[in-house]
Protein backbone atom coordinates (compact mmCIF):
# COMPACT_ATOMS: atom_id res chain seq x y z
CA UNK A 1 0.00 0.00 0.00
CA UNK A 2 1.26 3.47 -0.85
CA UNK A 3 1.88 5.72 2.13
CA UNK A 4 -0.16 8.85 2.41
CA UNK A 5 2.80 11.02 1.46
CA UNK A 6 4.08 8.64 -1.23
CA UNK A 7 3.62 8.81 -4.96
CA UNK A 8 0.80 6.61 -6.22
CA UNK A 9 2.65 6.27 -9.54
CA UNK A 10 5.42 4.28 -7.80
CA UNK A 11 2.86 1.46 -7.50
CA UNK A 12 2.17 1.66 -11.21
CA UNK A 13 5.78 1.66 -12.45
CA UNK A 14 6.04 -2.04 -11.53
CA UNK A 15 2.65 -2.86 -13.07
CA UNK A 16 2.97 -4.27 -16.60
CA UNK A 17 -0.60 -3.31 -17.49
CA UNK A 18 -0.01 0.32 -16.52
CA UNK A 19 3.25 0.46 -18.47
CA UNK A 20 1.46 -0.99 -21.50
CA UNK A 21 -1.56 1.33 -21.38
CA UNK A 22 -0.09 4.65 -20.22
CA UNK A 23 1.11 5.85 -23.62
CA UNK A 24 -2.32 5.30 -25.16
CA UNK A 25 -4.18 7.67 -22.81
CA UNK A 26 -6.00 10.45 -24.65
CA UNK A 27 -4.85 13.22 -22.29
CA UNK A 28 -1.22 12.10 -22.61
CA UNK A 29 -1.51 12.05 -26.41
CA UNK A 30 -2.93 15.58 -26.50
CA UNK A 31 -0.33 16.97 -24.08
CA UNK A 32 2.46 15.34 -26.06
CA UNK A 33 1.14 16.79 -29.32
CA UNK A 34 0.98 20.29 -27.84
CA UNK A 35 4.49 20.07 -26.37
CA UNK A 36 6.10 18.70 -29.53
CA UNK A 37 4.57 21.48 -31.62
CA UNK A 38 6.44 23.97 -29.43
CA UNK A 39 9.82 22.22 -29.57
CA UNK A 40 12.35 23.64 -32.00
CA UNK A 41 14.75 21.49 -34.00
CA UNK A 42 18.23 22.57 -32.96
CA UNK A 43 21.19 20.52 -34.21
CA UNK A 44 23.81 19.88 -31.57
CA UNK A 45 21.75 21.33 -28.68
CA UNK A 46 20.67 19.42 -25.59
CA UNK A 47 17.05 19.22 -24.46
CA UNK A 48 16.17 18.42 -20.86
CA UNK A 49 12.91 16.73 -19.92
CA UNK A 50 12.05 17.03 -16.23
CA UNK A 51 9.98 14.25 -14.64
CA UNK A 52 9.65 12.16 -17.79
CA UNK A 53 8.26 9.13 -15.94
CA UNK A 54 7.33 6.27 -18.25
CA UNK A 55 5.79 8.54 -20.87
CA UNK A 56 8.07 11.36 -22.04
CA UNK A 57 6.83 14.25 -24.11
CA UNK A 58 9.91 14.25 -26.33
CA UNK A 59 10.88 11.78 -29.04
CA UNK A 60 13.76 9.40 -28.32
CA UNK A 61 16.94 11.16 -29.43
CA UNK A 62 20.63 11.26 -28.63
CA UNK A 63 20.20 14.91 -27.65
CA UNK A 64 17.56 14.33 -24.96
CA UNK A 65 18.34 14.18 -21.24
CA UNK A 66 15.56 12.46 -19.28
CA UNK A 67 15.51 13.48 -15.63
CA UNK A 68 13.25 11.61 -13.22
CA UNK A 69 13.27 11.03 -9.45
CA UNK A 70 11.93 7.47 -9.74
CA UNK A 71 14.66 4.95 -10.53
CA UNK A 72 12.15 2.20 -11.53
CA UNK A 73 10.49 4.56 -14.01
CA UNK A 74 13.80 5.67 -15.52
CA UNK A 75 15.04 2.08 -15.76
CA UNK A 76 11.88 1.09 -17.66
CA UNK A 77 12.12 4.14 -19.90
CA UNK A 78 15.76 3.41 -20.75
CA UNK A 79 14.83 -0.16 -21.65
CA UNK A 80 12.08 1.10 -23.97
CA UNK A 81 13.84 4.10 -25.57
CA UNK A 82 17.53 3.33 -25.38
CA UNK A 83 18.62 6.62 -26.96
CA UNK A 84 19.41 9.68 -24.88
CA UNK A 85 20.73 10.21 -21.37
CA UNK A 86 18.93 9.05 -18.23
CA UNK A 87 19.54 10.88 -14.95
CA UNK A 88 17.90 10.12 -11.61
CA UNK A 89 17.44 13.54 -10.02
CA UNK A 90 15.14 15.64 -7.86
CA UNK A 91 13.73 18.60 -9.79
CA UNK A 92 14.56 20.88 -6.86
CA UNK A 93 18.25 19.85 -6.97
CA UNK A 94 19.23 19.34 -10.60
CA UNK A 95 22.79 18.03 -11.09
CA UNK A 96 23.48 19.96 -14.28
CA UNK A 97 25.93 22.71 -15.08
CA UNK A 98 24.36 26.16 -15.37
CA UNK A 99 23.39 27.11 -18.92
CA UNK A 100 23.47 23.55 -20.28
CA UNK A 101 20.16 23.33 -22.15
CA UNK A 102 18.61 25.31 -24.98
CA UNK A 103 15.15 23.82 -24.27
CA UNK A 104 13.55 22.31 -21.18
CA UNK A 105 10.27 20.38 -21.05
CA UNK A 106 8.41 20.15 -17.75
CA UNK A 107 4.97 18.60 -18.23
CA UNK A 108 2.65 17.86 -15.28
CA UNK A 109 5.48 17.84 -12.74
CA UNK A 110 5.38 20.96 -10.54
CA UNK A 111 2.05 20.05 -8.97
CA UNK A 112 3.65 16.87 -7.56
CA UNK A 113 6.36 18.77 -5.69
CA UNK A 114 5.92 19.95 -2.08
CA UNK A 115 8.08 22.96 -3.00
CA UNK A 116 7.60 23.98 -6.62
CA UNK A 117 9.30 27.38 -6.80
CA UNK A 118 12.82 26.04 -6.08
CA UNK A 119 12.34 23.68 -9.00
CA UNK A 120 11.63 26.60 -11.35
CA UNK A 121 14.81 28.32 -10.17
CA UNK A 122 16.78 25.12 -10.81
CA UNK A 123 15.25 24.81 -14.28
CA UNK A 124 16.04 28.44 -15.12
CA UNK A 125 19.63 27.97 -13.95
CA UNK A 126 20.06 24.90 -16.19
CA UNK A 127 18.83 26.84 -19.24
CA UNK A 128 20.97 28.83 -21.61
CA UNK A 129 20.32 32.58 -21.83
CA UNK A 130 17.26 33.00 -24.07
CA UNK A 131 16.60 29.27 -23.77
CA UNK A 132 13.01 28.03 -23.79
CA UNK A 133 10.90 26.28 -21.16
CA UNK A 134 7.81 24.39 -22.29
CA UNK A 135 5.61 23.87 -19.25
CA UNK A 136 2.20 22.26 -18.82
CA UNK A 137 0.28 22.31 -15.55
CA UNK A 138 -3.20 21.62 -14.10
CA UNK A 139 -5.21 24.83 -14.16
CA UNK A 140 -7.79 26.32 -11.77
CA UNK A 141 -7.86 25.63 -8.06
CA UNK A 142 -11.60 25.01 -8.05
CA UNK A 143 -11.01 21.89 -10.18
CA UNK A 144 -8.99 20.24 -7.39
CA UNK A 145 -10.77 16.96 -6.61
CA UNK A 146 -10.40 13.22 -6.11
CA UNK A 147 -8.42 12.62 -9.30
CA UNK A 148 -5.82 15.16 -8.16
CA UNK A 149 -5.54 13.53 -4.76
CA UNK A 150 -5.27 10.08 -6.35
CA UNK A 151 -2.14 11.03 -8.30
CA UNK A 152 -0.72 13.00 -5.37
CA UNK A 153 -1.14 16.54 -6.65
CA UNK A 154 -0.30 19.11 -4.01
CA UNK A 155 -2.07 21.86 -5.89
CA UNK A 156 -3.56 23.21 -9.08
CA UNK A 157 -2.54 26.64 -10.38
CA UNK A 158 -4.12 29.90 -11.40
CA UNK A 159 -2.56 31.32 -14.56
CA UNK A 160 -1.41 34.58 -12.97
CA UNK A 161 0.13 32.61 -10.11
CA UNK A 162 2.17 30.50 -12.52
CA UNK A 163 3.26 33.51 -14.54
CA UNK A 164 4.38 35.17 -11.31
CA UNK A 165 6.37 32.09 -10.27
CA UNK A 166 8.06 31.99 -13.66
CA UNK A 167 8.90 35.69 -13.52
CA UNK A 168 10.40 35.25 -10.07
CA UNK A 169 12.70 32.55 -11.50
CA UNK A 170 13.80 34.83 -14.35
CA UNK A 171 11.52 33.34 -17.00
CA UNK A 172 9.30 35.46 -19.23
CA UNK A 173 6.01 34.03 -20.51
CA UNK A 174 5.81 34.46 -24.29
CA UNK A 175 2.96 32.09 -25.20
CA UNK A 176 -0.05 30.49 -23.48
CA UNK A 177 -2.02 27.60 -25.00
CA UNK A 178 -5.14 25.72 -23.97
CA UNK A 179 -4.39 21.99 -23.87
CA UNK A 180 -7.32 20.34 -22.10
CA UNK A 181 -10.76 21.54 -21.02
CA UNK A 182 -13.52 20.61 -18.57
CA UNK A 183 -14.43 17.43 -20.49
CA UNK A 184 -11.03 16.01 -19.57
CA UNK A 185 -11.64 16.82 -15.91
CA UNK A 186 -15.04 15.13 -15.93
CA UNK A 187 -13.57 12.09 -17.69
CA UNK A 188 -10.74 11.66 -15.20
CA UNK A 189 -13.10 11.94 -12.22
CA UNK A 190 -15.19 9.18 -13.78
CA UNK A 191 -12.16 6.98 -14.49
CA UNK A 192 -10.80 7.33 -10.95
CA UNK A 193 -14.16 6.28 -9.52
CA UNK A 194 -13.95 3.02 -11.52
CA UNK A 195 -10.43 2.03 -10.44
CA UNK A 196 -11.55 0.00 -7.37
CA UNK A 197 -13.64 -2.19 -9.70
CA UNK A 198 -10.63 -2.68 -11.97
CA UNK A 199 -8.47 -3.67 -9.00
CA UNK A 200 -10.98 -6.31 -7.98
CA UNK A 201 -11.15 -7.65 -11.55
CA UNK A 202 -7.35 -7.95 -11.76
CA UNK A 203 -7.25 -9.72 -8.40
CA UNK A 204 -9.76 -12.31 -9.59
CA UNK A 205 -7.79 -12.65 -12.82
CA UNK A 206 -4.60 -13.47 -10.89
CA UNK A 207 -6.53 -16.07 -8.92
CA UNK A 208 -7.78 -17.71 -12.13
CA UNK A 209 -7.20 -21.21 -13.41
CA UNK A 210 -3.90 -20.59 -15.24
CA UNK A 211 -5.15 -20.41 -18.84
CA UNK A 212 -2.30 -18.04 -19.73
CA UNK A 213 -2.58 -18.28 -23.54
CA UNK A 214 -6.24 -17.26 -23.56
CA UNK A 215 -5.56 -14.44 -21.09
CA UNK A 216 -2.64 -13.18 -23.20
CA UNK A 217 -4.82 -13.05 -26.33
CA UNK A 218 -7.58 -11.25 -24.45
CA UNK A 219 -5.10 -8.77 -22.97
CA UNK A 220 -3.65 -8.00 -26.40
CA UNK A 221 -7.13 -7.38 -27.79
CA UNK A 222 -8.07 -5.13 -24.86
CA UNK A 223 -4.89 -3.05 -25.24
CA UNK A 224 -5.59 -2.57 -28.95
CA UNK A 225 -9.19 -1.59 -28.20
CA UNK A 226 -8.07 0.76 -25.43
CA UNK A 227 -5.65 2.50 -27.77
CA UNK A 228 -8.23 2.87 -30.52
CA UNK A 229 -10.88 4.29 -28.19
CA UNK A 230 -8.42 6.77 -26.68
CA UNK A 231 -7.31 7.99 -30.11
CA UNK A 232 -10.95 8.50 -31.08
CA UNK A 233 -11.70 10.24 -27.79
CA UNK A 234 -8.92 12.73 -28.51
CA UNK A 235 -11.21 14.42 -31.03
CA UNK A 236 -14.02 15.57 -28.69
CA UNK A 237 -11.52 16.40 -25.92
CA UNK A 238 -9.43 18.50 -28.35
CA UNK A 239 -12.55 20.30 -29.59
CA UNK A 240 -13.66 20.92 -26.01
CA UNK A 241 -10.30 22.52 -25.19
CA UNK A 242 -10.43 24.71 -28.30
CA UNK A 243 -14.00 25.92 -27.72
CA UNK A 244 -13.87 26.37 -23.95
CA UNK A 245 -12.78 29.78 -22.61
CA UNK A 246 -9.26 29.74 -21.21
CA UNK A 247 -10.58 30.49 -17.74
CA UNK A 248 -12.16 26.99 -17.73
CA UNK A 249 -9.19 25.07 -19.17
CA UNK A 250 -8.10 22.15 -16.99
CA UNK A 251 -4.54 22.08 -18.40
CA UNK A 252 -2.54 24.97 -19.87
CA UNK A 253 0.78 25.15 -21.68
CA UNK A 254 3.19 28.05 -21.20
CA UNK A 255 6.22 28.71 -23.34
CA UNK A 256 8.66 30.86 -21.39
CA UNK A 257 12.09 32.28 -22.22
CA UNK A 258 14.98 32.82 -19.86
CA UNK A 259 16.30 36.37 -19.70
CA UNK A 260 19.95 37.18 -20.26
CA UNK A 261 20.38 37.49 -16.52
CA UNK A 262 18.77 35.38 -13.80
Amino acid sequence: MTPANGNRFEDFFADDAYVLLKNHLYNYLLRRHAVRKCLKSEIGELILEIGSGLSPMTEASAGIVYSEISFPALRTLKKKHGRGYFVVADATHLPFKAGSFSQVVCSEVLEHLPEDRPALHEIASAMKPEGTLILTFPHRRFYFAGDDRFVNHFRRYELREMEGNLKEAGLKTVEIQKVLGPLEKITMLSVISLIPFGDRFRKRKREGDGRSRQRASLSEFLVTLFGLLNHLYCVPVWLDARLTPRCLSSVLLIRAVRGIRI
